[in-house]
């Protein structure tokens, strides 16, 4: 049984546990209601961005984009696991790698050869340990502490023009996406090539109605041409998937540390009073023994 003082330091270091994790909890709530508040804010330039490019390529021939090409026997795949820095973050980190590894294996007699650029300190520190798994980390998509456009716009130009250099025939993105501070659901999602059927079904305007809302069909003059529209629009697009999945990683992340950091600080609160009954009863012992020894002594003084 430890002693009185060795319980003692340890309720004592408990408690200091106890403190960082309740400020840790606290700061992750904070960047959490930001988080959130950046993701709203990011969706209707998103679901604009897509109306507009599937009013051109209702209109052009999607196939004519290099974007749009896809291989008949697609031999390459680039994957890439939108991981965090730090960890402390429950299973927001193990969900991602463990969701990108069983694709390695799910595919691994699909493609020719399948390359791995990890997001965030925690993947490519996995994934550089584990060479003979996926091969070499491409680090070309490695992020700095840059805010969350930039980096989506340097991704962005990574991987498309990867992508355009036929060094890969497809790009994934795999990541967490937001639901609840309790619940964030892993999401595999191809980027490219692009996809014509992605965009159908907002090729209309909705015009709100008496009764309810139709959609007309809007003819437009474009300026330059339609082609050079998707050229540009495109890119923009595909910078605006990758910032969603950022943000929607970021909600993901300090929602799960949040969580855990809560789950933490109720098991030490719990730890703190075990040890405090503990030291407690040892106390006592060490008290009744003391009693016992006087009482003997008196005893033994009086024979």
């Amino acid at each position: 049984m430890p002693s009185l003082k060795e319980i003692r330091n340890r309720v004592r270091s408990v408690k200091n546990t106890r403190k960082i994790t309740r400020a840790m909890k606290l700061v992750a709530a904070a960047k959490l209601r930001r988080a959130q508040d950046a993701v709203v804010a990011s969706r209707p330039y998103a679901l604009k961005m897509k109306e507009v490019i599937a009013s051109l390529v209702s209109e052009v021939d999607p196939d004519s984009h290099p974007l749009f090409k896809e291989s008949e026997a697609p031999e390459t795949a680039l994957l890439v696991p939108m991981t965090s820095d730090r960890g402390l973050a429950g299973a927001f980190n193990a969900s991602i790698l463990r969701r990108t590894d069983g694709f390695l294996r799910d595919n691994a007699e699909g493609y020719g050869s399948v390359k791995v650029s990890a997001v965030g300190r925690k993947g490519r520190s996995y994934y550089n340990r584990t060479p003979d798994v996926v091969g070499p980390v491409d680090t070309a998509a490695v992020m700095s502490a840059e805010s969350a456009g930039e980096r989506a716009a340097q991704l962005a130009r990574t991987l498309t023009n990867t992508f355009l250099d036929s060094d890969v025939d497809e790009v994934w993105l795999v990541f967490n996406e937001f639901k609840s501070a309790l619940t964030q659901e892993v999401v595999l999602e191809r980027i490219l090539p692009l996809s014509p059927e992605s965009f159908a079904g907002l090729t209309s305007e909705l015009v709100k109605g008496g009764d309810a809302d139709t959609r007309i069909l809007v003819d437009r003059i474009y300026e330059p041409s339609r082609e050079g529209l998707l050229d540009t629009l495109l890119p923009k697009y595909i910078e605006s998937q990758i910032l969603r999945a950022l943000l929607e990683s970021e909600a993901s992340e300090q929602g799960a540390r949040m969580t855990a950091m809560d789950n933490a600080t109720t098991n030490a609160s719990d730890l703190i009073d075990s040890l405090t009954l503990q030291m407690n009863r040892a106390r006592q012992a060490i008290i009744t023994t003391e009693l016992m020894e006087i009482t003997s002594g008196a005893e033994s003084l009086k024979g």
